[in-house]
């Protein structure tokens, strides 16, 4: 018989393991930290070498609070009235929605074309190339581009933020594409299926979430871009009446109102954007 009280009980002994370095040296951190602190000293020495032109610091941010206060506490419609202000922005909401449905349609085409598990690589990498040219340009640029040949007014700002639109969404949607899984397109391919069916049979079902969310996101970028060439661009809309009324007539209490509606335009859009991907989320 064993006497349990003469059993010894060892405790188990832990393998043998390297510590585990939670931030390891490294070339490139070393590299990270010297440039922070490359631009700390830069922006302390700018800071205190800058020329002030004599302005009082108390007095310019007394003045910005006045102006603040004017904008965000006293809004009103100014001397262009509700009715034109609200025009202005169904004019920048509306080029926004055309360049965004035209960016949408050809980003959609051209993404098929440059993704890597649907076409030819040499035609997917010129595309890809191409797109990326066009996206390193600003909107605002593009848009004065199209001004030479149009000349001012809303066709150079459509033309400019729909050839933005679609490379900033030929790369969205065609990087959707490439993440579907390749036994769904080869068992696809296998039985005979056409391309364009495949396409629209096995990719349109699958990245429909995905293209909801890529499609508003550039509808908000494309209203933010649609106001901010209504001067450039003389596109008028929204974003020349704030360009008049903050640089010309230097009605802050009109700017005020103008940024509130285009803040509820942005909320409204997100609200959209969230209620349709869930509907096609839940379906």
């Amino acid at each position: 018989m064993i006497n349990t009280e003469e059993r010894i009980i060892k405790k188990p002994q832990l393998p043998n393991t390297p510590d585990i370095k939670l931030h390891e040296n490294s070339l490139s951190r070393m590299m990270i930290l010297l440039v922070f602190v490359s631009l700390f000293l830069i922006t302390g020495f700018t800071l205190t070498h800058l020329d002030t032109a004599n302005v009082k610091i108390a007095t310019a941010f007394k003045e910005l609070g006045v102006t603040l206060h004017q904008m965000f506490l006293q809004p009103s419609t100014g001397s262009d009235g509700l009715a034109e202000l609200l025009q202005g922005l169904g004019s920048s909401l509306l080029i926004s929605v055309m360049t965004t449905i035209i960016g949408a349609v050809f980003g959609f085409f051209f993404a098929v074309m440059a993704s890597k598990n649907l076409t030819n690589i040499y035609l997917g990498t010129g595309i890809r190339v191409f797109m990326a040219i066009v996206r390193a340009i600003p909107t605002i640029i593009w848009a004065l581009i199209f001004s030479i040949v149009c000349g001012l007014g809303s066709t150079a700002a459509i033309l400019g933020l729909s050839f933005h639109s679609v490379a900033y969404l030929t790369k969205a949607y065609s990087e959707s594409i490439e993440g579907i899984d390749e036994s769904t397109i080869e068992s696809l391919k296998v039985t005979g299926a056409k391309f364009w069916v495949i396409v629209f049979q096995a990719i349109w079902p699958t990245i429909m979430a995905s293209f909801v969310s890529w499609t508003f996101i550039r509808l908000e970028i494309n209203f933010a871009n649609a106001i901010a060439v209504g001067a450039a661009a003389g596109a008028g809309g929204i974003g020349y009446q704030l360009f008049v009324a903050s640089g010309m007539s230097f009605d802050f209490h009109e700017v005020g109102f103008i940024v509130y509606l285009i803040i509820a335009v942005t909320f409204l859009l997100e609200f959209i954007a969230v209620k349709i991907r869930h509907f096609y989320l839940s379906r």
